[in-house]
């Protein structure tokens, strides 16, 4: 079942403790640790889990991988998108970690979505009850849920790079 919550005030704090960890077993392989996703976003409706992009200068050798393992988290090789090193947690809270390439548009794309709706409360309600909606239509078909979200994410991130034209938008330093 996909569950959309309301906005949890611990999921900062969650993610806090885990970059820190992150970042004491990664050292200078990761150049950046960032919370993404929904649970990035203060308010705003989500799926319960702590999302964290590692950005990375490249993906092999793959230095990253032994201390994210380290850290309690599972390599998932069978990850259809090929622009991310995909890892999951083996316990503790719901967390997932997206290895990406340091300035690529997948990484880029991640800090600019959070950073507008985090300027933007209007637009992140709107999302989050869409996704509260969609998560009523479909239940327990992620794929559904997901090809249906998936538009309504890309006119966010049309809106966004309006948002970050006008501002000369910038990701900020590494939240860990």
């Amino acid at each position: 079942m996909i569950e959309i919550v309301e906005y949890r005030d611990a999921w900062p704090a969650l993610f806090a403790e885990l970059g820190l960890r992150l970042r004491a077993g990664l050292g200078d392989v990761a150049l950046r640790i960032d919370h993404i996703g929904s649970t990035a976003v203060p308010g705003m409706r989500a799926k319960p889990v702590i999302d964290i992009q590692v950005s990375v200068g490249a993906f092999e050798p793959a230095d990253f991988r032994a201390p994210l393992e380290a850290a309690g988290f599972a390599f998932r090789a069978g990850n259809p998108d090929l622009t991310k090193r995909y890892f999951r947690e083996t316990s503790g809270p719901r967390t997932h970690v997206h290895v990406r390439r340091a300035g690529s548009f997948a990484e880029q794309f991640c800090l600019l979505l959070r950073d507008y709706l985090r300027d933007s409360p209007a637009e992140a309600e709107l999302y989050g009850a869409r996704k509260a909606l969609l998560t009523e239509r479909y239940g327990t078909d992620r794929r559904a849920y997901t090809a249906e979200k998936s538009s309504v994410v890309w006119e966010l991130v049309r809106r966004a790079d309006v948002w970050a034209q006008a501002r000369g938008w910038q990701p900020g330093p590494s939240d860990a």
